[in-house]
């Protein structure tokens, strides 16, 4: 009787075999390539920045320091220009009135939206309609807004005295006021510029959890208890991101101003930026308007360098 051939084990089919690492050179000239391609796709938007944006602000800051009239070879004078500006009558006036109208925006245009959107926020029905309601001036051009405006307030025929008149209620001058003139242009700025923080505000407020509202009404909260323990927190990063956004803007308040009261009455109304226009187009002193923009530069980049850290922080948390 034969033995039995001893069976051998059937090889198992290999694994799949695993790819080696690339090198790190490859890995490296993988890199390097995509990001020349990104950098590529850039490139349009960074010669725009560069030839709009970034060569006038280092032309400016050059400027400043220069005797510069059009037609004529530049002339370097130092601090001369920021000198002459500092001893301008007008150079306080416009600083004063561009601060006072600041806090104006922050105390009137800054709560408005805010309350617009506590309401929108609370209503049932109709809510698309009354968002382009309240966008709706947004979408107006600013310097036909102001010519409306500059009608509504005209003291004679405008609609806010004819409509005082109606109500047998005292007239007001309004925008030729010195005392009226900057509350009035306030009041402007804060109608056409409301609509896109209204939206902001309400897409915060709809994205605060349902829970911890229910849980305030449990509590005994009444709707201003609710919105100080509960909106406020909840929002405070979007109030403050939004109220630094606003004063860099109300800082270079120009279109109302330059349309609607020239600067007048009594330089009442003559804010920096377009005290940089009278510099620059009615004096014919490019160096004097490059030192006083030089100076709004560096307060709006210190604000702005605030804003840029609140965003970093709150992305980080």
């Amino acid at each position: 009787m034969t033995k039995t051939a001893e069976r051998r084990p059937v090889p198992k089919a290999a694994a799949h075999p695993v790819p080696a690492p690339p090198p790190v050179g490859g890995r490296r000239r993988r890199r390097l390539a995509e990001q020349a391609r990104a950098y590529a796709f850039l490139l349009g938007g960074l010669i725009c920045f560069a030839l709009f944006s970034w060569y006038p602000a280092i032309r400016a800051v050059v400027i400043a320091f220069q005797k510069y009239t059009p037609g004529s070879s530049p002339e370097w004078v130092g601090t001369a220009n920021f000198s002459r500006v500092l001893h301008d009558p007008e150079f306080s006036a416009a600083w004063r009135n561009t601060l006072a109208f600041t806090v104006l925006a922050l105390l009137i245009g800054f709560a408005i939206p805010f309350l617009l959107a506590l309401v929108l926020n609370e209503l049932r029905h109709a809510k698309a309609f009354f968002r382009v309601v309240v966008y709706l001036p947004v979408m107006i051009p600013p310097v036909v807004s102001a010519l409306l405006w500059k009608w509504f307030y005209d003291p004679g025929t405008g609609l806010a005295n004819e409509t005082l008149r109606f109500l047998h209620l005292p007239t007001s001058n309004w925008s030729n006021g010195t005392g009226t003139a900057l509350v009035s242009l306030v009041i402007v700025a804060t109608w056409a510029n409301m609509g896109g923080t209204v939206l902001v505000y309400l897409a915060a407020l709809q994205s605060i959890p349902g829970e911890l509202y229910e849980a305030a009404e449990l509590d005994g909260a009444n709707l201003l208890q609710r919105v100080r323990h509960v909106t406020v927190p909840q929002t405070r990063f979007v109030i403050l991101m939004l109220m630094l956004l606003q004063i860099i803007a109300t800082m270079q308040v120009f279109t109302e101003p330059f349309v609607i009261t020239g600067g007048g009455p009594e330089n009442a109304t003559v804010t920096v930026l377009y005290l940089i226009y009278k510099y620059a187009f009615l004096y014919n002193d490019f160096g004097g308007a490059c030192a006083l923009s030089v100076m709004l530069l560096v307060l709006l980049g210190a604000f702005s360098a605030g804003y840029l850290r609140l965003t970093r922080s709150e992305g980080d948390a």
